[in-house]
């Protein structure tokens, strides 16, 4: 466990961020893991609360102080609420009128809230951007498609938005004006606005990741993923720092990025080529570093919608079809291999881990367990009875599953 302690300084915010939070889509050290704590084997058969959601989302919840919030739908309108630690409803908010998903595994709310302890932060595939205190309240919202243009996007946006120091930041990647927009936390406005556009192939240009916020030598940097290109740029004022490319020398298209990058150890570990391939990259440097920045490169394996996971040194890749590879960050090679029982449904919900043991959910609502430090070991199958694409949320020896139609919470008495 040691590995993982110095990440908690790596990344933004992460020294002030408790063990016992999960304040953003994949945990506070935005490697989809949980520190310490003891999960249960067979989650269906240890569910404390089942309590139905309004409406059909697929953003995992994050936890504060032992609130959970999520987004969903209801009547209608974009909202976000908030449940105690039983379950119990504490408040709802409707945020502005919804565009509902078109993939059946999509929504108009896919993208998840992130938190510094202070307010929450939310976005939809409406193009609104809000920002609300713990209680409920609006402090404010603004509109990136109103304000910059219509996404063009082929499917439903799921970029989450990040937090800094002072700013809350949109990533926004497709055929047209992409670019990172950073706006002041408390008042909604606007503090930088970067361009971030790269000539690509069709569809390779259309970005689905979530950026993740280090700190290096003293300085905030938004590390970010798309458009063929992995890229850092200053926190402080958006001025891009260096880029890294070489991911599709053969120009091939339809290489949309879905899998965000995953940091272990000042590595980033890339994942592209439709689940083809998979890319370690060094972080650092000014201007294009593709040659001298890039570690191992693997071409017989990666991830096409799945983030990958990480705990001590070591990435966990749930493939879409339910293999599972575990790699060593810094060489790239593999540890050990084993896969999830075959079905032709797919792996859209990116995978935790936690107390040892790797948890990932099938589309139709299958939640696979196995033990994972030393070896792959098959556990235990669980289905839930609908569909799932959130992302497990392993918390205080809870587990949190956010189904189509139900937030299920599992874990001892």
């Amino acid at each position: 466990m040691k590995r993982l302690f110095p990440l908690l300084m790596l990344l933004s915010g992460a020294a002030t961020m408790s063990a016992e939070d999960w304040p953003r889509w994949r945990g506070p050290m935005d490697n989809g893991s949980a520190v310490g704590g003891e999960y249960p084997d067979k989650p269906i058969e240890a569910i404390l609360w089942k309590i139905p959601l309004p409406g059909k989302g697929c953003s995992t919840p994050i936890v504060w102080q032992r609130q959970i919030f999520l987004t969903a739908p209801i009547e209608g309108q974009d909202a976000v609420l908030a449940y105690d630690w039983a379950g119990k409803k504490l408040w709802q908010l409707p945020i502005g009128a919804e565009i509902a998903g078109k993939h059946r595994n999509g929504s108009g709310g896919n993208a998840s809230p992130t938190t510094d302890g202070k307010f929450i932060f939310v976005s939809f595939k409406s193009g609104v951007l809000a920002a609300l205190t713990l209680e409920g309240k609006l402090l404010w919202k603004t509109n990136l498609q109103e304000r910059f243009g219509r996404d063009t996007l082929y499917w439903d946006a799921g970029t989450s938005p990040v937090i800094t120091r002072a700013h809350v930041v949109m990533t926004v990647m497709h055929e047209g004006d992409s670019f990172l927009a950073a706006f002041d936390k408390q008042t909604g406005e606007m503090a930088w606005k970067t361009a971030r556009k790269y000539k690509t192939p069709p569809e390779n240009d259309h970005g689905y990741t979530t950026p993740i916020v280090v700190t290096r030598e003293g300085r905030e940097e938004i590390v970010t993923w798309g458009a063929e290109h992995l890229t850092a740029h200053n926190a402080a004022d958006g001025k891009q720092l260096w880029e890294s490319g070489g991911f599709n020398p053969e120009g091939k298209r339809n290489w949309v990025a879905v899998a965000s990058a995953l940091i272990v150890d000042g590595m980033a570990v890339v994942p592209h080529g439709r689940g083809t391939l998979l890319a370690g990259v060094k972080l650092g440097g000014t201007g294009d570093v593709t040659e001298k920045n890039r570690v191992w490169t693997r071409t017989d394996t990666g991830s096409f919608v799945p983030t990958p996971a990480a705990a001590e040194g070591r990435v966990y890749l749930v493939r879409d079809r339910g293999e599972v590879v575990c790699l060593d960050a810094r060489t790239g090679k593999t540890v050990w291999e084993g896969r999830f029982p075959e079905n032709r449904n797919s792996y859209y919900s990116s995978p935790s881990i936690a107390g040892g043991k790797i948890y990932a959910a099938r589309e139709d609502g299958v939640l696979f367990v196995a033990r994972c430090r030393d070896k792959f070991e098959f556990v235990s199958e669980n289905d839930m009875g609908e569909r799932i694409v959130a992302s497990p949320v392993p918390i205080q020896s809870r587990l949190l599953l956010r189904g189509e139609k139900h937030l299920f919470c599992a874990g001892r008495q």
